[in-house]
């Protein structure tokens, strides 16, 4: 019997699929709401770490387009519509700005 390799994390829904094509076998389960909740924000980190690791420009957009996919899993997992958190984004920026300017904070005098 061959021995399994061991992944536990979250992963695309057509991942079992092409494991098969490839001759090989998914053991697989499906979660509760709250685990898939957990395994989103967990994904989000793991797509973050790989988006600081990117070298090039594509990449970065490999890893950003991941990140979108988990985000708009999780908020659909909310029931939160991708507009409300569009929404949030545009409020959150005109309180406290965006990144744009580049500022990098060094220190407060307190």
């Amino acid at each position: 019997m061959a021995k399994k390799k061991y992944y536990r994390k979250l992963v695309r829904d057509r991942l079992p699929e092409i494991i098969a094509k490839e001759g090989d076998e998914a053991f697989t389960k499906i979660l509760t709401v709250k685990q898939y909740q957990l395994e989103l924000k967990r994904k989000i980190i793991e797509e973050a770490k790989k988006v600081k690791q990117a070298k090039t420009k594509t990449e970065v957009i490999h890893e950003l387009a991941d990140i979108l996919e988990c985000i708009d899993a999780l908020t659909e997992s909310y029931g939160v519509p991708r507009y409300a958190l569009e929404r949030e984004q545009r409020e959150k920026r005109a309180r406290r700005g965006g990144f744009t300017k580049r500022i990098y904070l060094l220190a407060t005098s307190r």
